[in-house]
């Protein structure tokens, strides 16, 4: 499973001068240090957020010098911070600023409290600002990484939006830095578009690809057949409860839902984070059944599966649902036909996997041969699909908004583009394929910035 806590390390500096009157005033920016580190642990700490401080590394709690630049490095790694905001409380201190973010290896932002103390002789305390861009300056030079909040106040909607954003890149690195995926199957051998090059996912991002046997996969689903015959039970009870159903599902039920036990199964046996499945032929000839339906469950339990053997789709998943810090659930909806009336309009469509929570209020809830019927909810929406050409890995990225549509079958979303035949050239043009993946909100800058972190994989945009 995916972990969508994320522990920030809170570091507040100053420059390294003796106290005297003027820009370097060390006493003003330890006091402005401390008050916005406070701030933040009161006001942003959350079920997915939490702060590690400088509380005790010296005297003040602010950083100055070398000496205390180790001394963070070691409170942070001791602390296992996923990332580290650097505060310009005045000027600052570039070199370790540097070594902090350079020396506990994880993401880094950096951002200036803006300066607002000026005295009637003409007086300035901090001129933060001014330091912020010798600190960028000393990242670039040591390439460095880093996010960058815009100069403002801590109790400000930017800064809010800022701190925001950087933590749900910080989500998104720490989970894709190592993460494994379960392969299930092989893909259907027409599928040519999906085809992968695992040794390029571990070589360039440590990506393990985890392989699971096709004939163990059907092993451990009939022992659920006959051992689990009560969850069972349970479970074609709340499917029944769910959908208008046809005459060839309800006897099946069961066998649906065995699915949901086994890809739980997958999951913990195999420590993974996500999984790529053949969802067709194959098991249906194995087992007797589909599993589209029980994937829409799984969904709603914070599994990420990608059906159809697309190994690339269940990566843009993971960070989909890591980008939304796991509070919206991402959905595989293909580029399938364009609106019969309106040529920036697109059907997002799969044949039935998308979490039943999804479902548009109102709107027709049926159940045909094992996989559901029903159209998305109304709302704006992040596209997005990982892929690769020559070696060479990009993620696009952009926004959707839901429209009116005709009725279809399956689970499907009327998408609005601002251009969409820009959208048709950008996949047919490559190396994108139909398949994209969706979540809700606008989260696109989000992944922008994810992209500065992680060597070997560029920012891709249609216009």
């Amino acid at each position: 499973m995916l972990n969508y806590k994320v522990k920030i390390g809170l570091a507040p500096m100053r420059r390294d001068v003796s106290a005297r009157p003027g820009i370097f005033n060390w006493e003003k920016a330890e006091e402005r240090g401390r008050a916005a580190v406070k701030y933040i642990e009161e006001h942003f700490a959350s079920e997915h957020v939490s702060f590690a401080d400088l509380k005790g590394i010296n005297p003040v709690d602010v950083m100055y010098c070398d000496e205390d630049a180790d001394r963070v490095i070691e409170r942070f790694k001791a602390e296992k911070v996923d990332a580290v905001l650097i505060i310009n409380a005045n000027f600052g201190n570039e070199e370790i600023a540097a070594q902090v973010a350079r020396g506990v290896g994880k993401p880094a932002c950096i951002w200036a409290m803006q300066d607002d103390e000026f005295l009637p002789d003409g007086s300035r305390f901090t001129d933060s600002q001014c330091g912020i861009f010798g600190v960028s300056r000393q990242f670039q030079r040591l390439h460095i990484p880093f996010s960058f909040i815009e100069t403002c106040r801590v109790d400000s909607e930017i800064f809010a939006k800022g701190l925001d954003r950087f933590v749900r890149v910080s989500c998104m690195v720490k989970n894709f830095t190592g993460m494994r995926i379960a392969q299930v199957g092989m893909r259907p051998k027409p599928f040519c578009s999906v085809i992968f090059n695992e040794g390029e996912l571990m070589e360039k991002f440590g990506l393990q690809i985890v392989p699971v046997n096709l004939a163990v996969v059907v092993d451990q689903y009939n022992k659920i057949l006959k051992e689990k015959d009560a969850e069972l039970e349970a479970g074609a009870r709340l499917l029944l409860s769910r959908y208008e159903m046809d005459d060839i599902t309800p006897p099946l039920l069961k066998k649906v839902y065995a699915f949901v036990l086994l890809y739980q199964w997958v999951f913990e046996t195999y420590r993974v984070q996500a999984v790529s499945a053949e969802c067709w032929t194959a098991m249906q000839l194995a087992v007797g059944a589909m599993p589209c339906t029980a994937y829409s469950v799984l969904a709603d339990m914070g599994y990420i599966i990608s059906c159809e053997s697309d190994m690339h789709a269940a990566i843009t998943m993971a960070l989909l649902s890591c980008a939304a810090l796991g509070e919206k659930i991402p959905f595989l909806g293909e580029f399938t036909v364009r609106h019969p009336e309106d040529r920036n309009t697109e059907l997002l469509w799969h044949c039935g996997p998308f979490a039943y929570s999804l479902k548009k209020e109102g709107s027709p809830c049926k159940n045909v041969n094992m996989r559901q019927w029903f159209q998305v909810k109304d709302g704006k929406y992040t596209i997005a699909r990982f892929d690769q050409d020559n070696g060479d890995y990009s993620i696009l990225a952009g926004t959707c908004t839901s429209a009116d549509g005709p009725y279809t079958f399956g689970t499907y979303l009327w998408a609005q583009f601002d251009d969409l035949p820009a959208w048709e050239r950008k996949l047919v043009e490559g190396p994108y394929i139909h398949h994209m993946c969706e979540v809700e909100g606008d989260l696109a800058d989000v992944i922008r910035e994810f992209t500065r972190f992680v060597p070997n994989l560029k920012l891709d945009s249609v216009k």
